[in-house]
């Protein structure tokens, strides 16, 4: 691939904390503990292919084939069936919403080839019992359904649409013993600052006689205690809570690096001390003063960089880095290892993060 040719974004987004800003909710930043995706798994056999299962001779697939046959009053043996080619053991796996499920929800199911098949395609999962892949975690669902490819180059794996039944309650448990419950602070959103913000926003909008009901325990952990009053109707109060309006905060000073998809993001204050850049023959050409357009000479300007800032609240300190990478017509790889070497020598001031480690 020729990496002159990739496409090359560099994506802007600066906010500032002001009293007007109240552009998210809570909801928006958060979550709340017990409000978690669980995965059920299983083991199970896709029958019907057409001679491209495990084949006779894949022993894994073949005993529980026995075993199943000799429930249903079929009593056959792994000699018996020493060239079937039609059955494929398979795992299978659902996973199940955050928000809970009830008995009797249907839920997609996925599938995927464990053995010797060449294709699940045509095949249909026979009933599969699914629990919770831990010791003694229970059964809580079963499966069946046909199997259908989602990607015809990946004949191995599958998805069943609605082909999981829950056969017991899961609900999310939001709420412990004591009537609290955990507002957690999405990743990117992280900090002291708008932890102890959304704890102050709770206590002002819902607090009585100025009680501190919510309590910001770390930068990504607040604490609510629902009102004694709301305890047994909790739903209001949490809808209340959820819908409160959060000012925008000024995010870190940050550079994101994908050096497998050029991707270049730069977010907050970033800042370039003063320098002077050469890299392979590198010119940065500048007219003073510059060209006035006409309809004879029109004024053509190439942008490399897009900054995406509606706000217009990036200031200077952010337009340097921006006005920089735009005057630097390489290609993009060219253009990373630019800013990987000027944070190395400390004339980026900013945290970089190069595929997801940071530096």
């Amino acid at each position: 691939m020729n990496r002159s040719l990739s496409i090359f974004f560099i994506l802007v987004v600066s906010a500032v904390l002001s009293p007007t800003a109240e552009a998210v909710k809570v909801a928006d930043i958060t979550s709340i503990s017990g409000q978690r995706t669980y995965v059920l798994a299983g083991w199970g056999l896709v029958v019907g292919l057409k001679g491209t299962g495990d084949g006779g001779d894949f022993q894994p697939a073949i005993r529980p084939l026995a075993a199943m046959l000799s429930k249903l009053a079929d009593p056959s043996t792994v000699r018996d069936l020493a060239n079937a080619q039609n059955v494929a053991l398979v795992t299978v796996s659902v996973t199940l919403p955050a928000t809970g499920v009830r008995n009797g929800d249907h839920i997609d199911t996925y599938v995927t080839s464990v053995g010797a098949a060449a294709s699940l395609r045509g095949g249909r999962l026979i009933f599969t019992p699914l629990q919770v892949p831990l010791p003694n975690g229970g059964i809580f669902a079963h499966a069946d359904g046909q199997v259908i490819l989602e990607d015809p180059t990946s004949p191995l794996t599958g998805i069943i649409k609605g082909g999981a039944v829950m056969d017991a309650d899961l609900p999310a448990k939001t709420i412990n013993e004591k009537g609290q419950l955990m507002l957690i602070l999405k990743s990117p959103a992280a900090s002291w600052t708008a932890a102890s913000t959304i704890a102050k926003i709770i206590n002002d909008s819902e607090g009585q006689n100025g009680e501190t009901i919510a309590v910001a325990l770390d930068p990504k952990n607040v604490r609510v205690t629902i009102p004694t009053l709301e305890l047994e109707k909790p739903d209001s109060f949490i809808s209340r809570v959820q819908r409160l309006p959060v000012p925008m905060f000024s995010s870190e000073a940050r550079v994101e690096i994908n050096e497998t998809t050029d991707t270049l993001i730069v977010s907050g204050d970033v800042e370039i001390s003063p320098v002077v850049i050469s890299h392979r023959g590198l010119t940065i050409s500048t007219i003073n003063p510059p060209p006035v357009a006409s309809v004879r000479t029109p004024l053509i300007t190439d942008k490399t960089a897009v900054a995406l800032d509606t706000a217009k609240s990036g200031g200077a300190k952010l337009q340097d880095v921006v006005d920089a990478l735009d005057q630097l017509k390489v290609p993009a790889a060219e253009r990373i290892v630019i800013v990987k070497e000027l944070y190395r020598t400390g004339h980026l001031h900013a945290k970089l993060l190069v595929n997801g480690v940071e530096q």
